[in-house]
């Protein structure tokens, strides 16, 4: 992971994705996460391949967070790795020949803060075989492909080598939902969390559900992908794409930033102890600032001041 400002303002960032949509048409749409930057939010261009499914169409579908629950109105059931949502206002069909174009602005960022050095997340709707049903044992993966590449200008395009968009890891919507459950769970997964990539497909099977949930950690899944391992600090736009000839359909749900690991002296959650968290610390110096008593040891001093040192990092 290399530390660099993905650009020098947001007037350039936006700048990019302009000169972007001008290289690639039109924009067909936008939308605005809860947090906007989150996930992909405008589709720059989609090409339905040749054997598309038919009803699966529709590309605004992947902006904004993957989908934790599924099959309203048909089959109810929360999503997890041996049910994946289905429904055609969730997952948009590629097919051969085809592709999806996303654009991320501001700028996807190869941050020396996110975990296992993952940058974004794709999410498709891959799923695991059962080899104990209903128990959710893993033993085998169902999962249709489809390449995916990044640009950081808008004009050149680097492939992922490794990476499926449509595969490792099946989304994971809730951490304390059963493998065929027909509700939702209480606590969420995290969608800009990603799996340890070091974990394979040959590490998995034979699985309890139990430990599966162990092994995503808190993860919604999805298939990450490092920037730096394609030589890039930053991507403007990322495309999915299916080779001709290749018939599998891949979906795809959404494409997420990864969240940067917070240090707990980054009291401002930006992803690097600075400036603003010790500045943030002495205007609180000698109070009972919740926000700035870093050690919860009832009053900000001392060892809070420290932490912020010790943690120094912009």
């Amino acid at each position: 992971m290399h530390c660099t400002h993905c650009l020098s303002s947001h007037t350039s960032v936006g700048l990019l994705v302009r000169t972007l949509v001008s290289f690639l048409g039109v924009v067909i749409a936008t939308t605005a996460p809860t947090h906007a930057g989150e996930f992909a939010n405008a589709v720059l261009s989609y090409s339905q391949g040749s054997n598309a499914a038919n009803g699966y169409t529709n590309p605004l579908v992947a902006l904004g967070a993957p989908e934790r629950f599924t099959g309203e109105g048909i089959d109810p059931s929360a999503v997890t790795p041996f049910q994946p949502c289905f429904l055609n206002t969730e997952v948009v069909s590629i097919g051969s020949g085809g592709s999806l174009t996303l654009a991320f602005d501001p700028p996807l960022v190869d941050h020396p803060g996110n975990p296992f050095g993952v940058d974004f997340i794709v999410f498709g709707n891959s799923f695991f075989t059962d080899g104990a049903y209903p128990n959710g044992s893993v033993s085998a993966l169902a999962a249709d492909g489809g390449t995916i590449e990044v640009t950081a200008d808008g004009t050149h395009w680097i492939a992922v080598p490794s990476s499926l968009a449509d595969g490792l890891f099946p989304t994971m919507g809730w951490v304390d939902a059963l493998p065929y459950s027909s509700s939702a769970g209480t606590i969420a997964a995290d969608p800009r969390l990603p799996v340890d990539p070091a974990w394979m497909m040959n590490d998995l099977i034979g699985l309890s559900y139990a430990d599966l949930v162990a092994r995503y950690a808190g993860s919604a899944g999805g298939s990450g992908v490092d920037l730096a391992g394609v030589g890039l600090t930053q991507a403007i736009a990322v495309r999915i794409s299916v080779a001709a000839g290749f018939y599998p359909n891949v979906e795809i749900d959404a494409v997420a930033r990864v969240r940067p690991a917070t240090h707990p002296a980054d009291i401002d959650g930006n992803g690097a102890v600075d400036g603003l968290d010790l500045a943030a610390v002495l205007s609180a110096f000698g109070s009972a600032s919740a926000t700035a008593d870093i050690d919860h040891n009832g009053v900000v001093d001392g060892p809070d001041l420290a932490a912020i040192l010790a943690g120094w990092s912009g």
